[in-house]
C-alpha cells in the first residue's frame, strides 16, 4: 500500500546528484557520462487512462505515490503520453531524477496533433506553439531521454499520409530545439505495429538529406509476445531480422500482450528476450504496458478512487521477477554506428502515401525560433482546424484546405458513422498486433479508446466528431 512513509523517502532522494543525459550514436542510446550503452528498461505511465485524463508529472502527490513502486520495478524509464504544459513539472521531474528513473515524452494532447483525418490542416501554428511549449518546459531537464512527435497517427493501411505531417513535425522540433539553444534531445515516433506499413514508416522517418527531418530514435507498439511464447513463436526473431541495418535506436515503446494469461495475469517472459544478445544488437529494450490499471485491463497496480491507495496485482510482481532476473548484455550489446540512413519508400498509392517532399513550416510559427513559444496553453488548447487562422498554410495548395470548417465537420460527421460500423465487424489484430482495446466496445484505435455510443445507445457524433476525428497522435 501507498503510504506518507513512502513519500518521506521519495522527496529525501531530490537532494541527489542530476542523471547524466542519454544521447544516440549509431543504432544504441549512451550514458554521456560512463560512455556506457544504456537500455531502456520501463513501464508506460498514465494514471486515470481515458476517463480522467490527468498529468501526473504536475501533481507531487500523484508522482510521490508511484515514484516508490517504480523503484520496486527496478525500471528506469517512464513513458508518459500526455501532460499540461502550462503546470510546474519541477519537483515531479527532480524526483524521477533522484530515483534514477528518465522520462520519454510525447508532445500531443488530445485537442492539440496531427489529424488522421485532415492532416495538412492539422498541421499549423497553434499547434506548433503547442509542441514547443512542451518543449520550453521540459527541455532544462536532463532525464529527459526523448520526446515522441506522434503515437500510431499510422494506425491502418489508408492513413500513411498522415506521416508527411508528423515528419514536418519531427524537422520544427528538432530545429526549435538548435534555436532555443537546448540540449539536442531525441525526437522521435512510435509506431503502430501494423504488418503492411511497419517497415515502411520507419524507412520514411529515417531517411532524406534533412538531418532535422530523420527521426532520432524509433519506438514500435507490439504485441506478438503473448503468454509463455518464444523469440521465435513469438515473432521477435522476424522483427529482428526485419528492423537489423537500422541506423538509429529502436525499442518497444509499448508490450505486454494480454489476451493470454496463466491464473489471472501476464507471465512477462518476453523481458528475457528484449534483454538478450539475440535482440540487443537491434533493440535498445522496451516499456511495458502500463502501470496502473484502467478498463482496458493492462495496469500493474490498482489505484484507489480517491487515489490514496496503491495495490499491486500480479502483473507486477511477475514483471518485476522477469527485471530483476535479467540483466543487459555485457559491452556494448551488438551496437553499430556505421549503418546508412534508411532509403525513403517510394509512393504507391494505397500502399504509402506520405510525400518525401515536407510541407514548410508555417510562416507565423517562425517568430518562435527567436522569441520562444510564449504562454503556455495547456490540455484545453484546440488547435485541429487552426489552419484556418494561418496567415500562411503549410499546404495552401491542398484543395482539402480550402472548404469550411462546417463543411469538413459534415463530412467527418458521416464518413465517422460508415467506418465505425465496419470496424466493429474487424478484428483490429488482423491489420496490427498492437490494438489495446479488449473491453471497448469498438475494436478500433480512437484516443483514449473512446467508447462508440452514447447512454441512449446512439452514435453520439454531434458531441464527439472532433475527439473522435483528431485525437490521433495519444492512443494510449
Amino acid at each position: 500500500m501507498f503510504s506518507k512513509l513512502m513519500v518521506s523517502a521519495s522527496l529525501a532522494l531530490v537532494a541527489q546528484a542530476a542523471l547524466p543525459a542519454i544521447n544516440t550514436t549509431g543504432n544504441a542510446f549512451w550514458n554521456t557520462e560512463t560512455g556506457e550503452r544504456f537500455y531502456i528498461r520501463g513501464v508506460d505511465y498514465q494514471p486515470g487512462g481515458s476517463s480522467n485524463l490527468t498529468d501526473p508529472l504536475a501533481d507531487e502527490t500523484i508522482c510521490m505515490r508511484d515514484i516508490p513502486y517504480f523503484e520496486q520495478l527496478g525500471i528506469n524509464t517512464i513513458r508518459v503520453y500526455s501532460i499540461d504544459n502550462s503546470m510546474d513539472h519541477t519537483a515531479c521531474m527532480k524526483a524521477l531524477d533522484a530515483a534514477g528513473i528518465y522520462l520519454i515524452l510525447d508532445v500531443n494532447t488530445p485537442k492539440a496533433s496531427i489529424s488522421r483525418v485532415s492532416p495538412s490542416c492539422s498541421y499549423n501554428s497553434d499547434y506548433l506553439q503547442n509542441v514547443f511549449a512542451t518543449i520550453d518546459e521540459f527541455s532544462s531537464y536532463d532525464n529527459v531521454l526523448g520526446f515522441f512527435a506522434g503515437n500510431e497517427v499510422i494506425d491502418s493501411v489508408n492513413n500513411t499520409d498522415t506521416a508527411t505531417y508528423v515528419k514536418a513535425t519531427v524537422r520544427d522540433m528538432k530545429k526549435y530545439l538548435k534555436a532555443r539553444n537546448y540540449r539536442q534531445i531525441p525526437v522521435g515516433y512510435s509506431a503502430a505495429d501494423v504488418t503492411s506499413n511497419r517497415y515502411l514508416a520507419a524507412e520514411y522517418f529515417n531517411c532524406g538529406d534533412d538531418e532535422d527531418a530523420r527521426i532520432d530514435m524509433f519506438g514500435v507498439n507490439d504485441y506478438s509476445w503473448c503468454g509463455a511464447s518464444s523469440y521465435t513463436v513469438s515473432g521477435y526473431s522476424q522483427k529482428v531480422a526485419l528492423y537489423s541495418g537500422y541506423s538509429i535506436p529502436i525499442f518497444l515503446s509499448e508490450y505486454g500482450c494480454n489476451t493470454v494469461k496463466t491464473d489471472g495475469a501476464r507471465l512477462f517472459t518476453e523481458v528475457e528476450a528484449i534483454y538478450s544478445s539475440q535482440m540487443a544488437a537491434v533493440f535498445s529494450g522496451g516499456l511495458a504496458y502500463e502501470y496502473s490499471q484502467e478498463a482496458n485491463d493492462y495496469g500493474l497496480v490498482q489505484i484507489s478512487d480517491d487515489g490514496l491507495n496503491v495495490t499491486t496485482l500480479t502483473d507486477f510482481d511477475n514483471l518485476k521477477n522477469e527485471l530483476n532476473k535479467t540483466s543487459n548484455p555485457s559491452g556494448n550489446g551488438g551496437a553499430v554506428s556505421t549503418y546508412s540512413i534508411s532509403s525513403c519508400p517510394t509512393y504507391e498509392a494505397g500502399i504509402w502515401e506520405a510525400n518525401n517532399t515536407l510541407p514548410d513550416m508555417p510562416e507565423a510559427a517562425s517568430v518562435y525560433f527567436t522569441s520562444g513559444a510564449g504562454t503556455p496553453q495547456g490540455t484545453g488548447f484546440a488547435t485541429q482546424w487552426s489552419c484556418y487562422d494561418d496567415d500562411s498554410d503549410a499546404d495552401s495548395e491542398d484543395s482539402s484546405s480550402s472548404f469550411s470548417t462546417t463543411t469538413t465537420a459534415a463530412a467527418v460527421s458521416s464518413t465517422l458513422s460508415s467506418s465505425i460500423v465496419s470496424s466493429a465487424t474487424a478484428s483490429g489484430k488482423a491489420a496490427t498486433s498492437s490494438s489495446k482495446a479488449a473491453g471497448s466496445i469498438v475494436d478500433v484505435p480512437v484516443i483514449f479508446n473512446l467508447m462508440i455510443g452514447g447512454v441512449d445507445g446512439s452514435l453520439a457524433v454531434a458531441a464527439s466528431v472532433a475527439a473522435l476525428a483528431f485525437g490521433t497522435a495519444l492512443t494510449i
